[in-house]
Formats: structure tokens, C-alpha cells, sequence
């Protein structure tokens, strides 16, 4: 046995990575074509076009990637090369020179020494120029092919705002919020993660507003990154985040551009991962999640009144089916008289205890709500419905439950869905079974002391070094305007302190808009009519 593993560890110590075993960068053309099918395995995507240019016709190739570039820059391309060639060209330039210069029509140009920048650049949608007798390759960024268009978001949809969404491209997402940021102060910083993948993700932060420890906590915490493949900015999510032992999510994700451009006003970091539409936004803090787009493009009072319907949605998403089984169970004197003795007679028939028969409800709709959206869309909604009335009626005429307790969890179920984050209200379906298990066993009191748990747990997480629950633990009076409640545009003044830099204003002071010193009219159509009275 032990000379069977040494065998085998010394096979794999034989074994070279790919990147070393791959050819060296020469100057000859047919070399360097045969290490690219090499390493591409003879790829039949890997479009090679060999061409003759110049007056001792020296040979060239073009090689791409078909579906990730732009085909009509690449006709373009060998159109402007051919009537060239026609007219008379500059003696001192080389073929080189010559060939760099017709590369512009197609994109950025650059010029690459190794093949590990060359294939990096091939794989990512720019075109590769090799000429025989150099020994450095010419790429020019020729992205296209078909992409998805740009659309209203799916998930974040608002009455009031933009229609626009995310798409899966990097660039297009990033030039979504120069639309709406038109400031040079608003940097980008890209980098590449994923060993296989080498997928393109960019950093972006308003200089002079995001602060720079975050700024580097973020930059810092993206590079630390090792892992093979990165398809979803879920990835990144859970590889850079501070706490992994939670149901709380500390990182804020989005697909509406408006929102990404209202939290870089505010000093936060964006981070866009190419491949997905939801673009990841930190520092997060607990009551970022009840905080619609719309509550900022419509007046203070509704939105405030909005904020703590939310609130008050997420509690009862929490705590109504734990509620109702410590009050049939231990607590029948808080409820009243009449209604108690119809809970009691509709549990007369029902075999099992309060919280058996909650926990039958609520996987059931869990089953339902999980149904509804891995099937079509065009069957998903009825399906989920008819399941929903018609497993309920059937549940409650069998005796398995009570009317109430299907009450109660149809309306947790809705009530969990009403939250504008998804993120945060699925967060809640775990703790609520654990709250369901407190109940049945304390009572109130497991309630009590399972809220003063979760209230703790949520005070003792950071975001990249924010407090959670600021700005309302540690309490900062000054940003407390934009919590539960969204004072009006005029009077916040100041951006949040724990995530902006020293440039905390916003505005100016005294912005309040008042009423004219005259209250006279300012037509004269009453005027004009007293007269014609007259």
C-alpha cells in the first residue's frame, strides 16, 4: 500500500500546469498558429483568416473568437486593408506600423509580448494580428455579438422611475450609471477574477465621496479572491462578505441603475461582475433592505408612511405564525372570549397540536412558493394558486387544520413578499421555524428571548467595517432622517458619516422652498374679469 501511493503522488508530480506547458512567443507565423490550435484544441470557434499584405507580400493572420466580436468590423477591416494596398503607403513605415494603424477601425489597440496577455486578450473579445517575422501580437478590442437588450427590471419594479435595467454586460451596466453620474470624479477600477473563467469585474466609487479605507478594504478583499470559476456576483458576494454565519445579508444587490447611482452618492462602492445583471453594493446596513427607489421620488410623508408599513410587514412575516401557536398553547386568557371559543371549535377536529400543524402549513407553502418559480412562467402563477386554495380548502375540510392557522400562514406567506429586497425576506424563513420552535416550547417568552437573539445578532455584524444597524446602533442623530422615516429632500443635508469621507454636505443650507412674500394672484384673469363685471 505505501508504494502504491508513492506511485502515485510521483504521476502527479510529473504532471506541469497548463500555463507551463504551453509554447514560447516566436517570430514565426506558422509556430505561433499551431500553438494557438494547441492551446485551444482546434476550437472550431477560433476563426483563423490568413492574408498577404504589403509589397514583398508578407504573411499575416487574423484569428478570433466567432460569437464574441463584432464580424461586420472584421469585413470592415479587410475592406479598408485591400484598398489600401492599392495606393501608395509610407516607405518608412513598417509592416508592422502598417498593420497597427488599419487594427484602430476595429477598437483599442494594443500590443501584447506573452501568450498568457495574448490569450487573455483573445478570450475576452479582441481580435489577435500576427505578421511573420515579429514576435509580438497586435490585439484590438472587437467585443460584440448578440447580447440581451436593455430592459425593465424584473425584480425591483417601481411606479415611479426608470425603466431601464441591468443586462449581463459589464460596460453597457457601467455606462447605465455614467448616464446618470456625468463627473469625472467617478472612477472604475477593473481586475480579473477566476482562474478558468478570468472573469472581467470592475470596482466603481465617486472620488471624494467613498472613503478610502472602504475603498481599499474592497480593492484588498477582491484580490484575496482564489477560486476557479465566477459566474453570478453571488460569488463575490459570499467570498468578500464579513460575517458567513448568518441569514442577514451584509451586501446590497440591485439591477436598477438608480439605485446603484443614489448609493455612490452617498459614498458606497459598486462592484459589477461581468455575465449577471445585479450589480453588489457595499457597505450594506439593516435598513437599506426596506428602502424602495420610489420612496426618494415621491413626497416625505408617504414614503415614510410606506417605510413602516414595511417594517411592520417584516415583523409580522416573523412572528404571526410563532405569535398565533404561544397564544392557542399557553396563552389562551390574551385572546379574546369569542374568538377563542371559535379557534377552539375549529381545532376541535384536528389531531394535532398548534405547532405540528403550522409546520404542515408552512412547508407546504414553501413547497407551493418553491414550485411557482422553477415552473413556466406561463403555468408557474396558476399553478401556485390553484395549489395554494385548493390543497388549503382540501387541508381544512380532511381536519389535518384549522381555518385559522391557514389564515395565518397565507398571510405570513403574502406578508413575506411585500418587502422591496428579496434578500431580506428570505432571510426571515429560516428564523421563523426557529421562532415556531421557541413558541411551542416558552411560549411569549421564547419569542421574547428568540427577538432579543436575533436583535443582538444583528447589532454584532459589520459591513467592510460599518456597523449593521447604523445609523440607529451606534445612533447618529444626524443621518437618522433616512431610516424608518425619509425626512424631506431639503432638510438632509448631510450624507450618512460612517461611509463618506469628509465631504459629508450634500447641499446647501436653507434649501426649504417657502411661499412668496405676496399672496396676490399671478394672472390677471381676475383682474380682467372683475373689470368686464364691472
Amino acid at each position: 500500500m505505501p508504494s502504491f501511493f508513492k506511485q502515485k503522488n510521483a504521476s502527479h508530480s510529473n504532471e506541469k500546469p497548463n500555463d507551463q506547458q504551453q509554447c514560447e512567443l516566436t517570430s514565426t507565423l506558422l509556430s505561433n498558429l499551431k500553438c494557438i490550435q494547441e492551446k485551444t484544441g482546434n476550437s472550431s470557434d477560433i476563426v483563423t483568416q490568413r492574408f498577404e499584405f504589403g509589397p514583398v507580400k508578407r504573411e499575416a493572420a487574423l484569428v478570433y473568437v466567432e460569437g464574441i466580436v463584432k464580424s461586420q468590423s472584421i469585413h470592415q477591416f479587410f475592406s479598408d486593408l485591400l484598398k489600401r494596398e492599392h495606393s501608395e503607403r509610407e516607405k518608412e513605415q513598417s509592416d508592422l506600423e502598417f498593420i497597427r494603424e488599419f487594427a484602430a477601425v476595429l477598437g483599442r489597440v494594443t500590443t501584447v509580448y506573452t501568450w498568457k496577455d495574448a490569450f487573455r486578450a483573445l478570450m475576452s473579445g479582441s481580435a489577435l494580428f500576427l505578421v511573420d517575422g515579429f514576435s509580438e501580437i497586435i490585439t484590438a478590442s472587437a467585443k460584440g455579438g448578440e447580447k440581451r437588450a436593455i430592459e425593465e427590471p424584473t425584480t425591483q419594479q417601481s411606479v415611479r422611475g426608470q425603466r431601464s435595467g441591468f443586462t449581463e454586460s459589464i460596460r453597457t451596466n457601467t455606462a447605465l450609471v455614467r448616464r446618470l453620474i456625468k463627473n469625472p470624479d467617478l472612477w472604475v477600477e477593473s481586475l480579473q477574477i477566476g482562474n478558468v473563467t478570468k472573469t472581467d469585474v470592475s470596482i466603481m466609487y465617486i472620488n471624494g465621496l467613498a472613503k478610502e479605507k472602504i475603498v481599499e478594504e474592497v480593492r484588498k478583499r477582491l484580490k484575496k479572491i482564489d477560486i476557479d470559476s465566477i459566474l453570478e456576483s453571488g460569488y463575490i458576494e459570499q467570498l468578500i462578505e464579513d460575517e458567513t454565519i448568518t441569514t442577514f445579508p451584509t451586501i446590497y444587490h440591485t439591477e436598477r441603475p438608480d439605485i446603484v447611482a443614489g448609493n455612490l452618492l452617498e459614498g458606497r462602492i459598486a462592484i459589477f461582475v461581468d455575465g449577471t445583471p445585479f450589480v453588489l453594493l457595499a457597505p450594506a446596513v439593516f435598513i437599506q433592505f426596506f428602502q424602495a427607489v420610489e420612496d426618494y421620488y415621491s413626497r416625505f410623508d408617504i414614503a415614510t408612511a410606506l417605510r413602516f408599513l414595511r417594517v411592520l410587514i417584516f415583523l409580522i412575516s416573523l412572528v404571526a405564525p410563532a405569535i398565533f401557536i404561544a397564544g392557542v398553547t399557553f396563552h389562551q386568557e390574551m385572546i379574546p372570549t369569542s374568538l377563542l371559543i371559535t379557534i377552539a371549535a375549529q381545532r376541535e377536529a384536528v389531531p394535532f397540536p398548534a405547532f405540528v400543524e403550522a409546520l404542515i402549513m408552512e412547508i407546504a407553502f414553501e413547497i407551493l412558493r418553491e414550485a411557482g418559480i422553477r415552473l413556466p412562467r406561463t403555468i408557474g402563477s396558476a399553478v401556485s394558486i390553484v395549489g395554494a386554495v385548493v390543497i388549503g380548502q382540501a387541508a381544512v375540510q380532511a381536519g389535518i387544520v384549522s381555518p385559522a392557522m391557514v389564515i395565518i400562514v397565507a398571510f405570513t406567506a403574502i406578508a413575506s413578499f411585500a418587502t422591496p429586497s428579496f434578500a431580506i425576506a428570505i432571510s426571515v424563513r429560516l428564523l421563523r421555524f426557529i421562532l415556531m420552535v421557541l413558541s411551542a416550547m416558552f411560549g411569549m417568552y421564547g419569542i421574547i428571548l428568540g427577538l432579543i437573539v436575533i436583535i443582538v445578532h444583528l447589532c454584532s455584524l459589520r459591513s467592510f467595517g460599518v456597523p449593521y444597524m447604523s445609523p440607529l446602533a451606534p445612533l447618529v442623530p444626524g443621518n437618522a432622517g433616512d431610516t424608518i422615516v425619509r425626512m424631506p429632500w431639503w432638510s438632509l443635508r448631510q450624507r450618512p458619516r460612517l461611509m463618506g469621507s469628509r465631504n459629508t454636505t450634500r447641499q446647501g443650507s436653507r434649501k426649504r422652498p417657502l411661499p412668496p412674500a405676496s399672496r396676490n394672484m399671478t394672472s390677471d384673469q381676475g383682474k380682467n374679469g372683475d373689470q368686464n363685471e364691472g
